[in-house]
């Protein structure tokens, strides 16, 4: 079936079947002509040549997200929906593929999408981290989402991780806590990370806890020590790390944990100890996930802009021959009663 058995069908010319089927508003067809030349397309089954349409404009209309876990994962999936409503306003596809983190498989996907001329790539990690982009993608269109590079030409967004840390221990310092205050899920000695994700470095903790100290310091207040997670930041392991702390004899008077997996674990381990959230111990945690709601009453949470970030990396794709930007996206306060005055 050929673009000129479409216009016939729909009684255009051949030129004004093109620029229907392709969206071209600066034409001035009507709507009801670029609706006959589609229907006209979809009774005969037409389909328009690609490649032809890439050879003739050098676009296209297709951009990837590559990512490590992002698209196969709940924790942080809301970035690819941000990315593709930006990119449907702009009438472009969104191809998303995950590596599972395997440089091979990452090579691989890469130079498939560069022989198929995708318009750009957004590079994306599931949680912050500083990563090396392939040198294949050096002329293509590219920007980071929720990591860095070294290299500065490299545009990327990700969260305000040291202003969230410095909000939470601020949450505090203002409900009357001055001294008591424990931080849990710092990573035990000579580990870099999860196992579970190749146990990459994660930016998320030292930036939040330089934040917490930081903010705490301010008002003349310290941590009053910190806890080490045995293998990563779940629920299991906010358990075991807040067991260690009471079994210690030390009933800390708040809280502030890495993550809402490990502040619900954590809640867990305090309930069952007798201790009351908030009477007894405040708790703040990060990310704003579903997990915050799993309380009662429900964590106050830092939340990540998942969602933003793929919004804005999208908004900064579309822009390729901008200067590069490294946006910081605040990380907004949820609701939650997990925080209170200190008890007498």
């Amino acid at each position: 079936m050929t673009l000129t058995e479409v216009a016939e069908r729909a009684g255009v010319s051949r030129a004004a079947a093109s620029f229907a089927l392709n969206g071209r508003l600066d034409q001035r067809l009507s709507e009801e002509t670029m609706a006959r030349v589609r229907q006209a397309a979809d009774d005969l089954g037409y389909r328009a040549n690609v490649t032809a349409r890439t050879l003739r404009t050098g676009r296209s209309g297709t951009v990837a997200l590559v990512s490590d876990f992002v698209s196969s994962t709940s924790f942080a999936n809301s970035m690819v929906r941000g990315a593709l409503e930006r990119l449907h306003e702009a009438d472009l596809l969104l191809l998303t593929v995950d590596t599972q983190g395997d440089a091979e498989t990452e090579r691989r996907v890469l130079d498939d999408l560069l022989a198929r001329d995708i318009d750009g790539i957004l590079y994306a990690s599931m949680f912050t981290r500083r990563v090396t982009p392939p040198a294949s993608l050096r002329d293509t269109p590219l920007v980071l989402m929720n990591c860095e590079a070294a290299d500065p030409t490299i545009s990327s967004v990700v969260p305000d991780e040291r202003a969230a840390g410095a909000a939470a221990a601020r949450l505090l310092l203002d409900a009357g806590h001055e001294d008591g205050i424990w931080f849990i899920g710092v990573l035990a000695p000579g580990r870099t990370g999860g196992a579970a994700w190749h146990e990459w470095d994660p930016l998320a903790l030292p930036r939040r806890l330089e934040g917490v100290r930081e903010e705490l310091a301010s008002a003349g207040a310290s941590l009053a020590g910190t806890v080490a997670v045995d293998d990563d930041w779940t629920v299991h392991d906010g358990r075991a790390a807040a067991a260690r702390l009471l079994a210690s004899g030390t009933v800390p008077r708040a809280i502030i944990c890495v993550n809402d997996a490990v502040g619900v674990g954590v809640f867990q381990t305090l309930q069952g100890a007798g201790l009351r959230v908030p009477q007894d111990v405040s708790l703040v945690s990060f990310d704003g996930s579903l997990l915050a709601e799993a309380t009662d009453p429900q964590l106050v949470s830092l939340r990540l802009p998942q969602a933003e970030i793929g919004r804005r990396a999208a908004d900064l794709l579309l822009e390729p021959d901008a200067s590069p930007r490294h946006d910081l996206l605040d990380m907004p306060v949820g609701s939650g009663g997990s925080v209170a005055g200190p008890h007498a």
